[in-house]
């Protein structure tokens, strides 16, 4: 069962002409490389993830060593009309995050090729990176439903488990200097990292949702605010988008780390809970379902005791990031309704709070329930 994946989604998310890149990307490489490059035909995948637009090809071209022909997958910010999730996407960040995370803290981030700053060529700035193969614990239907991660074993899963929560130990633990993480820290006043990546959190919802607020995330910010951590603790490079539908899998081995256009600087906190709460949030899904789907996969007691274990660093104010996990997803996810809406694949509902698919998780936070 070997699946093919990398960074996209199932969902609409280009309105750009495939057939058209395909020559305008033929042109580009063969300029960079200075010599006649074929190209296979472009495609975007079918996965998981639905922020940046994403093609995949195979590119050959001879060269003084003799033919080469690399499989390639190429990131690009999507048109402005696709209404983009995020309101800008700096990816040459994303591929000196790459670099850094694969070269500095030797986490498998896929091998980064070529990085063009200049919207030319494509119509807009692009990198492209190598192309693995692998299996991935699917978005659509969940890992949790169906698949080789629910067939598996519980000594794989429990496995598997330890080896995920081991790529965030060695990005965390790496020995970035502070010259190396000042360009990702975010913008802000704020007095600690924590502070300006929940003040860049906010502000990114007010870009996303000003024409519709949705009152249960402002809730959601209020009570953050309300249960701030006493020390936030130490900052590292964080992933962001630290889950295991992220991740390439041999076996029950990750091979390759992928999306870091959430990466920034913050407490170790961020990624931990990002992965606890990602499981948890398909977890509840299925048991709406009525099935039994993973409830003993990724618990926060397991997590923070490997982590621990890894690090010796122990995991601390476990709910208030788990909230801020919760709050995160959800406004990521509202937008990501507003996308369908605007491509007719989604009526628009009479209550705001509606376009959080986890309303119900995020109302029992806020009454105490949740960790009850």
């Amino acid at each position: 069962m070997d699946e093919r994946r990398e960074q996209d989604g199932t969902m609409r998310t280009s309105t750009r002409d495939l057939d058209e890149l395909h020559g305008r990307m033929r042109s580009w490489l063969s300029g960079r490389l200075g010599c006649p490059v074929t190209l296979s035909e472009l495609s975007h995948p079918s996965g998981n993830g639905m922020s940046s637009e994403t093609l995949l090809f195979d590119a050959s071209w001879a060269s003084g060593e003799g033919g080469r022909k690399v499989e390639c997958v190429a990131r690009m910010a999507p048109a402005s009309e696709a209404v983009p999730v995020f309101p800008s996407y700096d990816l040459g960040r994303q591929f000196e995050v790459m670099r850094m995370a694969r070269e500095r803290a030797g986490v498998p981030a896929p091998r980064t090729l070529w990085f063009e700053p200049d919207p030319e060529p494509l119509g807009a700035p692009f990198f492209v990176m190598e192309r693995l193969s692998g299996r991935v614990p699917p978005d659509v239907l969940p890992y949790t439903f169906e698949g080789w991660l629910l067939e598996a074993s519980p000594a794989e899963r429990e496995g598997l488990q330890r080896e995920s929560v081991a790529v965030l130990a060695r990005l965390h633990d790496a020995p970035f200097t502070v010259q190396e993480l000042r360009p990702l820290q975010l913008d802000g006043p704020g007095d600690s990292a924590l502070r300006r990546h929940v003040d860049d959190q906010r502000a990114y919802y007010e870009w996303a949702h000003s024409s519709m607020r949705i009152p249960l995330l402002e809730r959601a910010f209020d009570w953050l605010e309300e249960h701030w951590p006493a020390d936030p603790g130490p900052d590292v490079l964080s992933w962001g988008d630290a889950r295991i539908g992220n991740m390439i899998y041999h076996g029950f081995t990750p091979v390759a780390v992928l999306d870091w256009e959430m990466a920034a600087v913050g407490p170790r906190e961020l990624d931990i809970s990002w992965m606890i709460f990602l499981h948890r949030f398909f977890q509840d899904i299925t048991e709406v379902m009525e099935l039994p789907g993973l409830p003993d996969f990724m618990r926060r007691e397991d997590v923070c005791r490997a982590y621990e274990e890894m690090t010796g660093y122990r995991p601390r104010d476990m709910e208030f990031y788990e909230m801020y996990a919760a709050l995160r997803h959800g406004v990521i996810m509202a937008r990501v309704w507003h996308r369908r809406i605007h491509f007719g694949e989604q009526p628009m509902p009479a209550d705001p709070d509606d376009l959080v698919m986890h309303r119900a998780t995020i109302e029992r936070m806020l009454d105490g329930s949740y960790w009850a």
